[in-house]
């Protein structure tokens, strides 16, 4: 969608994600391994100490990444989980579940009421219902890897070059801190963490530490390989005892991923009243740019699932937030792009375009 932030389209009309779709074809990735291969012989610790460091959910893509560098590349790595608000207790399974593969793993746990005053108002202030939690996947992740001097950091893709966005990575593997604020962060995070007022017990773990994040080395693993969250999935659940959904998820027609919190259902939500385009749309486009899927396909699964809101989940949105059901549609009224929907007479937005 054009209106999915920093997207870009060449002269032919292709967006990014497709530009880079195509490119990925005839890409020398044999070199890029090469690269990779430099840099974790770079930090390769002979002594059986942690040498990298793999932020985790339990989910498909996180797990797979832990087992290339583990079994693949023989690297010792020290996973991180940052606990969601609202866990789903799949992903608590499946969490389990790769630890029981052979994985070291450091579950934290921030503090309750910091990650609740950093959600409400990242789902107030920017349309982000989990912003505590994203802004601790990384903050949280940089003070471990600071603590216990663990330079090399391996996130999964890169969202803005796989999906489309700024290509500033696209031939640089590194990135820092400024990165994600900017891009991850979407420019809001000093926004947000002033407006939840924390105390300094409460912004421990979401705080960037200054001390040393700048000689840590942030990376995506989908700069050395390409990427394919499918191949991904059976990877992880053959290797790692990942577990998919008995039912397809809210918003979606797909089962094996995202299954660790129930907020990820309303962040597509979101995403759909802002852009567009929703967590089905989302998952279409990527099965039809990795040509698992034709585009008549992917348009006839976003109009059946593309904008459903979670309704099952409302009542724990509603107790976690500490808002009524008005306080709440408010919110969401609140960042409904007007260009795109209308509010009919039954009090739901619908859209005033038409996927083609």
């Amino acid at each position: 969608m054009s209106t999915r932030p920093r997207q870009t389209f060449d002269k032919k009309g292709r967006c990014s994600a497709c530009v880079w779709a195509s490119e990925k074809k005839k890409l020398n990735w044999g070199s890029r391994k090469k690269e990779l291969i430099r840099l974790l012989d770079k930090h390769r610790k002979k002594d059986g100490s942690f040498d990298c460091l793999v932020p985790v959910s339990g989910g498909k893509d996180s797990s797979y990444v832990a087992y290339n560098l583990k079994h693949k590349y023989n690297m010792n790595p020290l996973c991180v989980t940052v606990k969601p608000a609202l866990a789903i207790e799949l992903g608590n399974e499946n969490l389990n579940s790769f630890i029981k593969s052979g994985y070291t793993l450091l579950s934290i746990d921030p503090n309750y009421a910091g990650m609740q005053k950093l959600n409400k108002h990242g789902f107030i202030e920017m349309g982000f219902p989990y912003y505590g939690w994203l802004c601790a996947i990384f903050s949280a992740v940089v003070r471990v890897a600071d603590d216990m001097n663990i330079p090399l950091v391996f996130y999964g893709e890169d969202g803005e070059v796989e999906y489309g966005g700024t290509p500033e990575t696209k031939k640089k593997p590194i990135f820092g801190v400024d990165y994600m604020k900017k891009i991850y962060l979407e420019k809001g995070y000093e926004k947000v963490i002033k407006k939840s007022k924390l105390s300094f017990k409460e912004s421990y773990y979401f705080k960037f530490p200054s001390s040393k994040s700048k000689k840590l080395k942030f990376t995506h693993w989908s700069y050395f390989e390409n990427w394919d969250p499918y191949r991904n999935y059976l990877v992880a659940k053959k290797y790692c005892g990942l577990k998919e959904s008995l039912s397809t998820n809210s918003g979606t027609f797909t089962n094996f991923s995202q299954n660790d919190q129930k907020f990820y259902a309303l962040h597509t939500y979101m995403m759909y009243l802002k852009f567009g385009f929703g967590r089905a749309n989302q998952d279409a486009s990527i099965e039809i740019r990795r040509g698992a899927m034709s585009r008549e396909q992917g348009k006839n699964l976003v109009k059946l699932y593309d904008g459903q809101f979670p309704d099952i989940f409302l009542n724990d949105y509603l107790n976690y937030y500490k808002m009524n059901k008005n306080q709440f549609e408010n919110v969401l009224n609140k960042w409904a792009n007007k260009n795109l929907f209308q509010k009919s007479s039954d009090g739901l937005w619908r859209p005033k375009f038409e996927v083609l």
